[in-house]
């Protein structure tokens, strides 16, 4: 059983947890890709995959979660920024291969 982190007496604990979050994680950015996928379908334009607005909006809001959950605001920002630039890239990929399937 995972323990919360103020429970644990032990680092096999922590560990255990550590590496419990990490599946999670991994398993959440799987769907956040899965969406993007789902946006280069659906879009029309090559050059509606970079949309800097929206960008500066994702990236706001993962500070603001980041600061409600108290978790270090500089460290979400950059975790985002890398987060968004190869979300960026994954969908135009995939709009690039789908383009390429439709040619």
């Amino acid at each position: 059983m995972i323990k919360d982190p103020q429970d644990c007496m032990t680092m096999a604990e922590v560990r255990a947890g550590v590496d419990h979050v990490d599946e999670v994680l991994i398993n959440l950015l799987g769907q956040r890709f899965g969406y993007m996928a789902a946006a280069a379908r659906i879009k029309d334009d090559r050059n509606k995959v970079r949309d800097e607005v929206r960008k500066a909006q994702v990236i706001d809001n993962a500070i603001r979660h980041a600061r409600d959950a108290g978790v270090p605001e500089p460290l979400v920002a950059a975790l985002w920024e890398m987060l968004v630039e190869r979300s960026i890239s994954y969908e135009a990929m995939l709009f690039d291969r789908k383009s390429d399937r439709s040619a």
